[in-house]
């Protein structure tokens, strides 16, 4: 079964904006793509599951950028195992910002009443 990828609107700004300093973005988040569909919640300490419920797993991952050289950008993502989706929630640098949006988590998870 194929894995099915989203963004939330926030995210394709973050995207957008953060693409047009790091030129290599859009090849290093397919590569990305490419593992989370085989090993959705990661097979590393660069992944860790930060929330979980019934519906979801809310995931924050390093996501190496070629165009960084070592450094790597933070992304935050929710899986639905039992569809087989990923939605793209967060995008940051970590020299720019130390933690995750946990507001727009919330946001996120209030859509899904199961959440814990």
């Amino acid at each position: 079964m194929t894995m099915n990828f989203d963004k939330l609107p926030e995210f394709q700004k973050e995207l957008k904006r953060l693409a047009k300093k790091y030129k290599s973005l859009p090849d290093d988040l397919r590569e990305f793509c490419n593992v989370v569909s085989a090993v959705p919640l990661g097979n590393s300490k660069h992944f860790n599951v930060i929330t979980k419920t019934e519906v979801l797993h809310i995931v924050k991952a390093r996501l190496f950028c070629k165009y960084l050289k070592g450094a790597s950008l933070r992304i935050i993502y929710a899986y639905f195992e039992q569809n087989q989706r990923i939605e793209f929630i967060e995008l940051y640098y970590k020299g720019d910002k130390e933690n995750e949006a946990c507001d727009r988590i919330k946001e996120y998870l209030s859509h899904y009443p199961t959440a814990i």
